[in-house]
């Protein structure tokens, strides 16, 4: 696993963001405020835990919710501690408003669970590169390319996240067969080195533009670098 400081150092930085996010009144209801703003040739999609959706409403239940998403352009929803065995509600609601839910594999998922996954996925599945807690990482893991072999013959979309901070990781794993990558931590710690220099909201702004179109250009030299694509040629 990663070093003791790195993972400490990494959850520090995740819980000091969301504590600036509440201190700046930041609410599922402001989220999709925010969202319903944007004006991006990409299709948002709604990370959050299960809770906050089952009680969005009125009275408990994961429509009122999804409901509202879908009015703010939200396309899709990943909800980490949502069990498959449990995400029919869920399921229900997002197709009765167009959503995509989209649930994350880990390189232990196997069987009957990862069929009943795959079996209710759309949109995408999110690929967990490794097992323990998110956060940037110097390298890739073995478990990825394990995970997408183990995947490749579900006919959806594989995204990979946990870990992924550079372009070469993201070259890495496109290469290796992910159709895409979700990257978090590394934007994060952008933002918390930016507090800690007390940099200007613009540099912040830079460094995440700079991080952002690394991560991309990554990803495009591993689509490139397939096979498929070196046929095409």
């Amino acid at each position: 696993g990663a070093p003791v400081e790195e993972r400490v150092g990494g959850g520090r930085r995740r819980q000091e963001a969301r504590v600036r996010s509440l201190e700046a009144g930041r609410t599922p209801g402001r989220v999709l405020a925010c969202a319903e703003e944007l004006d991006v040739d990409a299709a948002p999609v709604c990370m959050t835990y299960y809770n906050l959706i089952y009680q969005y409403g009125e009275e408990p239940g994961p429509r009122p919710f999804v409901e509202r998403a879908a009015a703010a352009g939200i396309q899709g929803l990943v909800v980490p501690d949502l069990p498959a065995e449990e995400a029919d509600p869920l399921r229900e609601a997002c197709d009765a408003f167009g959503l995509d839910l989209v649930f994350i594999v880990a390189p232990t998922t196997r069987g009957d669970r990862l069929d009943r996954m795959m079996g209710n996925v759309s949109g995408y599945v999110y690929v967990q590169a490794r097992l323990g807690t998110t956060g940037a990482r110097d390298d890739v893991s073995d478990q990825t390319t394990e995970s997408l072999d183990r995947l490749a013959e579900y006919d959806v979309p594989k995204a990979v996240g946990f870990g992924i901070s550079t372009g070469e990781h993201a070259e890495r794993i496109v290469a290796g067969g992910a159709d895409g990558i979700i990257v978090g931590s590394a934007l994060v710690d952008v933002v918390a080195e930016g507090v800690e220099e007390d940099l200007s909201t613009e540099t912040v702004a830079d460094r995440l533009e700079a991080l952002s179109r690394e991560l991309k250009r990554g990803t495009e030299r591993g689509y490139r670098s397939r096979p498929e694509a070196t046929e095409s040629v």
